[in-house]
């Protein structure tokens, strides 16, 4: 038995319109930023990491006192060339700007919030 043409075609409409719903989210959950900041500490790494969305995965190590534990600021960078300059500073105490995007619906853009859009290195 075959359905009627006007169950598929509002099967389909529906299929479309959650599809542009979710592609407006995602757009809208990169584009607007939630908070902007910079951070400041030792660049300690950054990797390229995912089994299917590869994406760049960075710690900084941020030390507020001498003698105190240092606490990390986990991050991501979606530019490859932000991430061959943070590169060429791992081990050195830069200062990183970045965006925090809340609520994105996978992690194929990055394993944290925080989005690195810059890095400076800072003198000692």
């Amino acid at each position: 038995m075959a359905l009627p043409k006007s169950f598929l075609t509002a099967i389909l409409g529906l299929v479309v319109v959650v599809s542009a719903i979710f592609a407006a989210y995602t757009w809208a959950a990169l584009h607007w930023s939630y908070s902007e900041g910079e951070r400041a500490g030792f660049m300690q790494k950054l990797s390229k990491k995912g089994w299917i969305c590869k994406s760049w995965e960075g710690e900084l190590s941020l030390v507020a006192l001498p003698g105190a534990a240092p606490e990390k600021f986990l991050f991501s960078v979606r530019d490859d060339e932000v991430a061959a300059r943070i590169n060429q500073h791992v081990g050195q105490r830069v200062s990183l700007t970045y965006e925090q995007h809340i609520g994105l619906p996978t992690t194929c853009f990055g394993d944290t919030e925080y989005f690195v859009t810059a890095v400076k290195l800072v003198s000692p």
